[in-house]
């Protein structure tokens, strides 16, 4: 073999062991998915669905707590907007009560300031007379009493004329000092009288304007009241929309939270009553005879009030279409037999403290937002067994429910 053959024989030989690879088909390439995805279907969520998946439960859950946290501020809302349309109510019940008392204060102010005028003018008559009888005699009583004694014969005569000097003396002195006394009293009757009538028309001027505050509060509150029910409503549909629920459901739900949240506040007002109860008790003992308690009065009473249950709340109310806190039980005990004022704030000053232990059907329990007796702007009357009967606020009609279902009451009373 020539010489010139043996390098292109070489190259051939190379050439030919490269051909196979380079004509073998391409081996598949494996598709890449993430190191957390199973194996085989591909119609499983992958991690990013499921973390996306993950997002949007967290995000409804945390929705519903905010949804079910706005709805518990609007049931709250509610009560504070209640409690103050009562408050205004029970401003314009003391106001009226006022008015009564400045009332009568000025009508017995002008009843002593005519008799004093009277007086006065009895007394100005006697005087009358008595500056007429010495411009007739020319001279005093006195004088032409004591003429007659230095002309008297006899000791008989002497005496009398002494006598007779004493006592036109002794009168003279008299209708002069009843002249000054009776026009002094008259004076300071007609000052009072008019300062009676002063505070009257005042106390006359409160009440109006009382009524017009307790009015524009009760049309608030109406207008507050609408409002947070749709405000309710429409929280419960994105309630029931975040967790995928009714409407009827979700309402349900919340009645149940608000139900056992009612129970715990209720428990927690009941120990605290109990705690308040015995601390009094230890510093104040009162024994039971210091606590009069007439059980027909209390059965009247409360008689009265289960009588009235169902019907509405009316501002200012005495019956018998309907009443107030304190309108209720001024009427029931008035059947028990005693009269109290139609104010919440007077029906405690009008009777006996007591404290939670020693409360007896028929006994009152009132409120206040201060502690203050003078604020008390809600009364109701204890039935026994935790329970009372109130007329709770404007918009509602009267019933009976838990002696703890306002909180722990702040004075317990006995009429």
């Amino acid at each position: 073999m020539p010489r010139r053959l043996v390098p292109a024989l070489l190259a051939a030989a190379a050439l030919l062991t490269l051909l196979p690879a380079a004509s073998a088909p391409a081996a598949p390439v494996a598709a890449v998915r993430p190191a957390d995805d199973p194996p085989g279907d591909e119609a499983y969520p992958s991690a990013e669905d499921v973390a996306r998946a993950k997002s949007d439960a967290d995000a409804k859950a945390a929705d519903a707590t905010a949804l079910e946290a706005r709805l518990a501020g609007a049931r709250t809302e509610l009560d504070r907007v209640g409690q103050a349309a009562e408050q205004a109510v029970e401003a314009y019940n003391g106001a009226l009560a006022r008015l009564a008392k400045a009332q009568q204060a000025a009508k017995a102010a002008a009843a002593r300031s005519a008799a004093a005028e009277a007086a006065r003018a009895r007394a100005a008559d006697r005087a009358a007379g008595l500056a007429a009888e010495m411009y007739r005699q020319g001279a005093s009583p006195q004088l032409a009493a004591l003429d007659a004694l230095l002309g008297a014969r006899g000791p008989g005569e002497l005496s009398a004329q002494a006598a007779a000097v004493g006592i036109a003396g002794s009168q003279t002195r008299q209708i002069l000092d009843d002249a000054t006394g009776t026009a002094k009293a008259a004076a300071r009757a007609a000052a009072d009288a008019r300062t009676a009538e002063a505070a009257a028309r005042a106390a006359a001027d409160t009440v109006r304007a009382a009524k017009d505050a307790a009015q524009r509060r009760l049309t608030d509150q109406e207008r507050q009241v609408a409002e947070i029910g749709r405000r309710q409503e429409a929280l419960l549909a994105e309630l029931a929309a975040a967790r995928d629920t009714s409407v009827e459901l979700e309402r349900q739900r919340q009645d149940a939270l608000a139900e056992i949240a009612r129970r715990e506040a209720e428990e927690a007002a009941r120990k605290e009553a109990e705690l308040a109860a015995a601390e009094a008790s230890r510093h104040h003992p009162v024994p039971d005879r210091d606590q009069p308690w007439s059980a027909e009065g209390a059965d009247a009473a409360i008689a009265f009030a289960r009588s009235v249950i169902g019907q509405p709340y009316i501002w200012g109310g005495e019956g018998p279409q309907g009443y107030d806190c304190s309108g209720l039980t001024m009427m029931a005990w008035r059947k028990g037999g005693k009269n109290l004022t139609h104010f919440a704030a007077d029906q405690y000053a009008e009777s006996t403290p007591v404290t939670y232990d020693r409360l007896r059907p028929g006994d009152l329990v009132f409120w206040t937002k201060t502690g203050r007796a003078a604020d008390i702007y809600h009364v109701a009357i204890y039935i026994g067994d935790d329970q009372m009967i109130e007329a709770p606020r404007p918009g509602t009609v009267i019933k009976q429910a838990s002696l703890w279902i306002m909180g722990r009451p702040d004075f317990y009373a006995r009429p």
